[in-house]
């Protein structure tokens, strides 16, 4: 594992963050990055941002842009080209304290071996599952040699951040080192239970049909609508609910490969596309209920956003349903890959009434409101100046080894 970080934050330090998604992205480790960009800046840092150009302009003061190229399966997320002699330039004039690599694509590569030629410190993230992705796109063969690669892109950096301790676990026994838990944050005063629209939910009543002042439950989704995120069980579970519970209204929110088939499967249930920002969070307030069946997240911050809207979540017993949810206390849980007990546990929960939901509601947003943006980033610059504090002992070290073995030469040829 990495230090544990000090209480001292120790000084300003000037990041290069390499990644191939951020903002405008949509997408986790995109609203991850923004984050912790944002409050590195605030707290004094200067934080040079390196990520392929996307089709909207990033309006930062420190941006370093390179060419990308669209993921084949992913086209959401572009691939930055290996511009190891750009990068090199670029950190020759201006050499940061450290570089952080937050995805492990061409661009990271090519970060990767140009900051350990230059001697500079590196750490890493690792935010995507990508080895278990491959079965889901026909190149299951894949999956071994991916696993591969990404142990050992991470084993070459100082330290690699990751969200949960389950992760962790499952990590190093696969041998990778030098883990640090980080875990995710969530804006709270965005992702509110006051956001809750009247108004939302009644277009929402209308389009289903219902007629007005009916107050009927509405059982949301919010994420990426791909092969990976386990949508046959999302079609199956919202099908079930529907049948227990006829006048339940479905809302899935996002966009994706997917999308067609799924409308396709669930005519009844309203597709909204991707939502940002207010609107997201109003969606989430709006609704009652939130399912979640992807069993390939590293995190799933959706999860998170839902619970600081106040919203009952039923996820498996991983990622961060594990780390968050207790079950029947804040949400529910079924076991990892036991779909039946999923599907029961939503139907459970469509047909539940009472206070008693309200007070789950309530317990999951005082569980997600621990979660804030501050701590995470306070956590990150601590573990960031270890680093740095550890470099800086071993060169140290270097030059009093180097300095022995030179005085130990001389000694030799002066025959002193």
């Amino acid at each position: 594992m990495c230090a544990a970080g000090r209480q001292n934050r120790g000084r300003a330090m000037y990041i290069s963050l390499v990644t191939e998604t951020f903002d405008p992205d949509i997408n986790g480790v995109a609203t991850t990055l923004k984050q912790i960009h944002s409050a590195l800046l605030s707290s004094g840092h200067r934080v040079q941002l390196v990520c392929p150009k996307g089709d909207k302009a990033r309006e930062l003061d420190d941006l370093l842009e390179v060419p990308g190229l669209a993921l084949p399966f992913y086209t959401d997320v572009r691939l930055g080209l290996p511009v190891g002699r750009r990068l090199k330039r670029r950190w020759q004039t201006e050499r940061p304290d450290l570089v952080h690599i937050a995805t492990e694509g061409p661009l990271g590569y090519a970060a990767l071996r140009t900051a350990k030629a230059l001697g500079l410190p590196v750490t890493s993230s690792l935010h995507t599952n990508f080895h278990t992705y491959m079965a889901f796109y026909r190149v299951g063969w894949l999956a071994a040699p991916v696993m591969r690669y990404l142990k050992w892109f991470h084993n070459h950096t100082a330290c690699t951040f990751i969200p949960t301790g389950q992760q962790a676990e499952a990590l190093s026994l696969s041998g990778f080192d030098r883990l640090a838990v980080l875990g995710r944050g969530v804006d709270t005063a965005l992702f509110n239970p006051e956001r809750r629209d009247a108004a939302l939910r009644a277009q929402w009543s209308q389009h289903s049909g219902l007629a007005a002042g009916d107050e009927p439950k509405v059982a949301l989704h919010v994420g990426r609508l791909a092969p990976e995120k386990n949508l046959d069980l999302l079609l199956q579970t919202f099908n079930a609910m529907r049948a227990a519970r006829p006048d339940m209204i479905g809302v899935v929110v996002g966009d994706g490969p997917e999308r067609a088939r799924l409308e396709k499967a669930l005519p009844w249930v309203i597709f909204t596309g991707m939502k940002r920002e207010e609107q997201l969070a109003r969606h989430y307030a709006s609704a009652d209920m939130f399912i979640f069946p992807s069993q390939t997240e590293t995190f799933g911050n959706v999860l998170l956003e839902a619970m600081a809207c106040g919203l009952i979540c039923v996820s498996f017993d991983y990622a961060a349903g594990n780390y968050l949810i207790h079950d029947g206390r804040n949400g529910y849980l079924a076991p990892l890959g036991d779909d039946a007990h999923f599907v029961k546990a939503a139907v459970d929960l469509a047909r539940a009434e009472g206070p008693d939901m309200r007070q789950i509601g309530s317990r999951a947003r005082e569980a997600a409101a621990a979660f804030d943006w501050a701590r995470i980033t306070r956590s990150f610059e601590r573990h960031l100046n270890d680093v740095l504090q550890s470099e800086a002992g071993d060169a140290a070290q270097r030059r009093a080894h180097k300095h022995k073995l030179d005085a130990l030469t001389n000694q030799d040829k002066t025959g002193v």
